[in-house]
């Protein structure tokens, strides 16, 4: 399936856990929306977590229905909607409750921001050990 660019729906626990080992073992950024169908901030930010997603290709958008897995959001400690939560390598990186786009593409700055300077620093740093050896 071609994920990058794309908001990734897990309608199945199954489908959900599939997706959240397969951003563990590629170490990329996730961005989880969970939400729900009768939730109108939901619908509002529904929109802008695509946009995102068209234009970060390099991080995993997932959209959880927090009715539909109620045991995926009691298991993440989900109390209002929309959460959006940043996870990497399974763990939580931050998390941001309400339909605030402003403050959603602030925090998807910041994290994407880390992950390419940090992968930016040890591309250097291992260009420079081998020119240096």
């Amino acid at each position: 399936m071609a994920r990058e660019g794309k908001v990734i729906s897990c309608h199945t626990v199954t489908a959900w856990n599939e997706e959240l080992c397969k951003g563990i073992q590629e170490k990329k950024l996730m961005v989880v929306d969970f939400t729900a169908t009768w939730c109108s901030p939901c619908r509002t930010m529904g929109p802008v977590f695509s946009e995102l997603a068209r234009t970060t290709p390099d991080v995993i958008f997932l959209k959880v229905d927090v009715d539909e897995l109620h045991t995926v959001a009691s298991d993440w400690g989900i109390e209002g909607m929309p959460t959006f939560m940043f996870l990497k390598e399974g763990k939580i990186l931050g998390s941001l409750v309400g339909a605030k786009k402003d403050e959603l593409q602030k925090l998807l700055a910041k994290h994407t921001f880390k992950n390419a300077s940090f992968s930016k620093f040890m591309n250097n740093a291992h260009s420079y050990y081998y020119y240096y050896s």
